[in-house]
C-alpha cells in the first residue's frame, strides 16, 4: 500500500505555509519519505490578515475563509507544477487556527477545503479538529499518531513551534498535551526590536531574567492542570502578554525563555524521559536549547532540517492517509475525547 501525499500547515507563530510532498508505504508498519518541502512566508498583507483574523466580524471571517482557501489551493497548484509532481492521491489541510475554546465545543482553522480542491483537482482532505472537539476532547495535539507509528523509536516527541507539545508512550498508552506558550510570545516580542523570531535566542541573552515575572508565569493555573490540555493564542492573550508591562523587553525575554525551560524540563523530569526528539521553530533557538539540556538529563535529539521544519506538515499528509483509508487518525489518550475516531472532512 503506496500513498503519495502532499501536507499543509500554517502554524500559530505565522512563519509561512509549510508545504510537505511525502511518499507513504505500509507493509508490517507504516514508512515515509519525504520527496519535497518548502516553506513560503507570508506577505506583509497575509500575515497582517491572519494575525488579525481573531478580530473579524463573522461576513468579513467567512470572506477570509474562502479567501485563504483559494490561497493554499494555488500556493500547492504552483508547488506541484514547480517540482514536476506527477502522483498526487491526496491533499490533507490543517488551515490556519482562529480560534480554539474547546471548553466551549469549537475551534476553527480557516482555509475552505472545496476551493483548494477546485484550485488543484485533487482530492482534499480538511477540518481535522472540529470533530475530536464536539467528541469532548482538545482537538488538540493531533500529531501523536505520527509519533505512534512513524516515530516511535523515540521516548518522546517535543514540537517546539507557537506552543511547545510532547508526546509520549506511558504503560502502553499514547499521550500528548501542550507544555507552554514559545516563539508565540517569542515571535511577538522580537517585533519590539524590529525583528520576525529571536534569532538563536540572542535577544533573550542579553537581558536578564526578572524573579517576580518568573513567579507568576510559573505559577499559571494551567501547569497545575493535568492532562490531556492545550493552548490557544485567547489564553497567552488573557494570562501571559498583561504581566509584562513595565518590564524591559530583553529581560521579558530573558524571562519568558527561562520560563519555558522550567516547564518543559518538568515534563522531561516527572515523565524520566531519555531520548527526546526535538521538532519545530525553537528547535533553532540556541539559547532555549542550552537552558534545556541544563535543567534536564533526557538526552535531546535535533535531527536533520527536513524532519525539524517539515514533521507537522508531514505528520497532516499522514494523517490524510490514515483518513482517506477509514483508520483511526486521532487519538482519545491525547485529545480526551470519549474514543479513538478517524477525522477531516474529504472534498
Amino acid at each position: 500500500m503506496v500513498f503519495h501525499a502532499v501536507g499543509l500547515m500554517s502554524g500559530t507563530s505565522l512563519d509561512g505555509l509549510d508545504i510537505c510532498f511525502a511518499r507513504f508505504e505500509k507493509q508490517d508498519q507504516w514508512a515515509f519519505q519525504i520527496l519535497k518541502a518548502e516553506t513560503l512566508p507570508y506577505s506583509k498583507n497575509w500575515e497582517e490578515k491572519l494575525r488579525n483574523s481573531i478580530h473579524l466580524s463573522a461576513e468579513e471571517l467567512l470572506e477570509l475563509n474562502s479567501e485563504y482557501g483559494f490561497y493554499l489551493g494555488k500556493s500547492v497548484k504552483n508547488f506541484i507544477e514547480k517540482h514536476q509532481i506527477k502522483t498526487v492521491d491526496l491533499i490533507a489541510s490543517h488551515g490556519h487556527t482562529v480560534f480554539h475554546q474547546p471548553q466551549k465545543k469549537f475551534t476553527l482553522q480557516i482555509g475552505d477545503g472545496r476551493a483548494i480542491k477546485l484550485e488543484t483537482n485533487l482530492l482534499v482532505i480538511y477540518d481535522f479538529r472540529s470533530q475530536d472537539v464536539l467528541m469532548g476532547g482538545n482537538g488538540a495535539p493531533l500529531v501523536p499518531i505520527g509519533d505512534e507509528l512513524l516515530f516511535s523509536e523515540y521516548d518522546a516527541c517535543l514540537n517546539l513551534g507557537g506552543f511547545s507539545n510532547v508526546s509520549m508512550k506511558i504503560q502502553n498508552r499514547r499521550i500528548a498535551f501542550d507544555i507552554a506558550p514559545v516563539n508565540i510570545i517569542l515571535n511577538k516580542l522580537a517585533q519590539k526590536f524590529n525583528k520576525n523570531f529571536d534569532e538563536n535566542g540572542d535577544l533573550a541573552r542579553t537581558g536578564k531574567i526578572n524573579e517576580d515575572l518568573l513567579s507568576k508565569l510559573n505559577s499559571l493555573d494551567f501547569y497545575s492542570q493535568s492532562h490531556p490540555k492545550s493552548l490557544g493564542i485567547e489564553w497567552c492573550n488573557e494570562n501571559i502578554f498583561p504581566l509584562f508591562e513595565n518590564i524591559e523587553n530583553s529581560d521579558v525575554m530573558a524571562t519568558f525563555t527561562e520560563h519555558a525551560a522550567e516547564q518543559i524540563s518538568k515534563v522531561f523530569n516527572n515523565y524520566q524521559l531519555k531520548r527526546v526528539l526535538f521538532t519545530g521553530g525553537g528547535t533553532y533557538n540556541q539559547y532555549l536549547i542550552e537552558k534545556l539540556k541544563a535543567k534536564t538529563n533526557a538526552e535531546i535529539i535535533i535531527p536533520e532540517k527536513e524532519i525539524i521544519d517539515f514533521k507537522e506538515a508531514l505528520i497532516f499528509a499522514f494523517m490524510g492517509v490514515l483518513r482517506y483509508n477509514n483508520e483511526i487518525n486521532v487519538l482519545s489518550s491525547a485529545t480526551g475525547s470519549f474514543r479513538d475516531h478517524s477525522s477531516g472532512i474529504i472534498v
